[in-house]
């Protein structure tokens, strides 16, 4: 097998790979929180104590990766190309 042929199956595989993940489970951890919702903080003695909640999620722990969100918005803009 040559390398290029090699390569291109590699990615191909990981590819689908992906894709049956974004299906599956179309939402991940937020990476921001690692998926809590809120920010970890420590106070003067050292204590880990809860933070302000996540914007970036807010405070569900969790966001749609980003192979779901390209296939809704690619599903969403051919939906209302093909509307009569």
């Amino acid at each position: 097998m040559t390398p290029i042929l090699l390569a291109i199956t590699l990615l191909l595989g990981v590819t689908l790979c992906y894709v049956a993940v974004c299906a599956a489970s179309p939402f991940g951890n937020c990476r921001k929180c690692h998926g809590w919702g809120f920010e970890m903080k420590t106070d003067r003695k050292s204590r880990i104590k809860r933070g302000k909640d996540c914007r970036r999620c807010r405070a569900t722990g969790k966001r749609i990766r980003v192979g779901r969100w390209l296939y809704n918005r690619w599903t969403r803009i051919y939906r209302a190309g093909t509307t009569d």
